[in-house]
């Protein structure tokens, strides 16, 4: 009996050492692969590091390279496009102008009233669909159908047998060589447009055609062919030191106001203000100095312009959510801390970045809004807290890489300009003897006024790399609408009666 007790306690024993070293290397193999995430995380911050020295090398090599852009065609990765615009609104402006807003599917009228002294900005606003059929059809028609919207429009508030001529800022959101402030050739349709007639073929004297046949007598007296010249505009009439604009949305690019005679590839340019705004296109902007991580290799050579919009693709909405996707799936393939790899981590863009800014802004206990998106956007289903609490991590980790990327850019502008406290001087080392002046940028799009993190983020390098008592003296103005409003200040500005010439130096 004695032996039979023994044996029965001897298997107990050696059961209970089975289940021990069971649930020890389970949690052994949990550790490893917590650790190798952790590992992936690791990474990525170092990867991603913008340490001030670091920013204030971004902010040289965009002075350098906006430099370069300036002094010859192709000289740079930036285009430093001359827009022809050498008139800012000054807020004085009086009168009714107009506005058409022409890049999609959809176009957008819009009529201003002006009082001068800066007075308020409410618009009249209307948006059309554009028939399908007019989008590969014959420009006739299209601009057709465009200049009966207008005259409708029109119709409603303002008499269209007026003898005085009205004027109207074209927003035209194709590719196009500009040659004039209110006239440029279209290069190529995108976004579903396929008009073959309109080829290399002047865009503003097409519209301009239809509206006469139409027998409506308005003018097209501004061609803007990026939004952020109307931001600038924006921001000028509201605060006469704004000296430059950034759009940072789903897509990024800046302007500013530049001097004539800095503009060397086109020698013998002459304004009367002495100046003209400049369109950047820096989100094709690239220098060593960035902080490129294995994601955003990946993500360029997958992208249909691998090695273009380098700038870009690190810090506009269009692609954050999907570099914290790929450093998920990464983490998926490497352990099980997400569960099964699930097979939507393969497709891009599934996480949409402002799906990404939710799940990063989430402040509830249990990070329930983390959850669900994981959920039902990734089918990523029940994780553990400390899995989620990755998950915002990895979101803090690109989006602060991608502020304080912006704030470099931003401050790059600055230098070129002189408004950023170096007087010039490589390395961003401020001088005491220069008595800083305010300067107001404009700032419009989501990224920027809807994710409350990346504003902050984008503030707090500001201030780093400028030095508190610099940074003071410059002024973020949000704007909404350069490419609609933006666009009727712009006519008002050329127009005849209120051609101010600002000189900013």
């Amino acid at each position: 009996m004695g032996k039979v007790v023994l044996g029965v306690a001897v298997g107990v024993a050696v059961a209970a050492c089975t289940v021990a070293a069971l649930v020890v290397g389970r949690r052994v193999r949990s550790r490893r692969k917590w650790k190798r995430v952790v590992g992936v995380l690791k990474e990525l911050e170092e990867s991603c590091e913008t340490t001030v020295g670091r920013l204030k090398q971004v902010v040289d090599a965009m002075a350098v390279e906006m430099h370069a852009g300036l002094a010859s065609e192709g000289g740079s990765k930036l285009k430093m496009l001359l827009t022809f615009v050498d008139s800012l609104p000054s807020g004085s402006e009086k009168g009714i102008f107009y506005a058409l807003d022409l890049g999609g599917t959809n176009f957008r009228v819009l009529r201003v009233e002006l009082g001068g002294q800066r007075s308020d900005l409410d618009p009249d606003v209307e948006q059309q669909p554009i028939p399908e059929q007019l989008m590969t059809g014959r420009s006739e028609d299209l601009f057709d159908f465009i200049a009966s919207s207008l005259y409708q429009f029109v119709e409603k508030n303002d008499s269209v047998q007026s003898p005085i001529t009205k004027l109207l800022g074209f927003t035209f959101s194709f590719p196009v060589k500009q040659t004039s402030v209110s006239s440029g050739v279209l290069i190529k349709w995108t976004k579903g447009f396929a008009i073959r007639d309109m080829a290399e073929k002047e865009v503003a004297g097409a519209l301009q055609q239809a509206l006469t046949r139409k027998g409506l007598n308005m003018r097209v007296s501004v061609l803007q062919v990026n939004d952020t010249v109307g931001t600038l505009a924006l921001g000028h009439y509201h605060d006469a030191d704004t000296v430059a604009a950034v759009i940072i949305g789903t897509g990024t690019n800046a302007c500013y106001w530049e001097r004539t005679d800095a503009i060397i590839k086109c020698q013998g340019l002459l304004t009367t203000s002495g100046g003209m705004v400049v369109n950047m296109e820096w989100g094709n902007f690239w220098s060593s100095h960035l902080p490129r991580t294995s994601y955003d290799v990946k993500l360029d050579a997958e992208s249909p312009n691998p090695n273009d919009q380098g700038f870009e693709k690190m810090i506009s909405g269009m692609y954050l959510g999907d570099i914290v996707r790929r450093v998920i799936l990464r983490m998926s393939e490497e352990s099980d801390v997400f569960g099964p790899v699930s097979s939507r981590l393969y497709v891009p863009f599934t996480l949409r970045t402002p799906l990404m800014a939710a799940m990063h802004e989430d402040d509830s206990p249990e990070l329930t809004q983390v959850a669900r998106i994981l959920k039902d956007f990734l089918d990523i289903p029940d994780i553990p807290l400390k899995a989620r609490k990755l998950v915002v991590k990895i979101c803090d980790v690109v989006t602060r890489r991608a502020a304080r990327l912006a704030a470099a850019g931003i401050v790059g502008i600055l230098k070129k300009i002189g408004r950023d406290g170096s007087g010039g001087i490589t390395g961003g080392r401020s001088r005491s003897d220069i008595k800083m002046r305010r300067t107001a940028v404009a700032v419009e799009g989501s990224l920027y006024t809807q994710y409350t993190m990346f504003r902050e983020y984008l503030h707090e390098a500001l201030n780093e790399i400028l030095g508190e008592d610099i940074a003071r003296h410059v002024v973020i103005i949000v704007t909404e609408d350069g490419s609609g409003t933006g666009a009727a200040l712009l006519a008002a500005s050329h127009s005849s009666e209120n051609v101010n010439n600002i000189q900013l130096i």
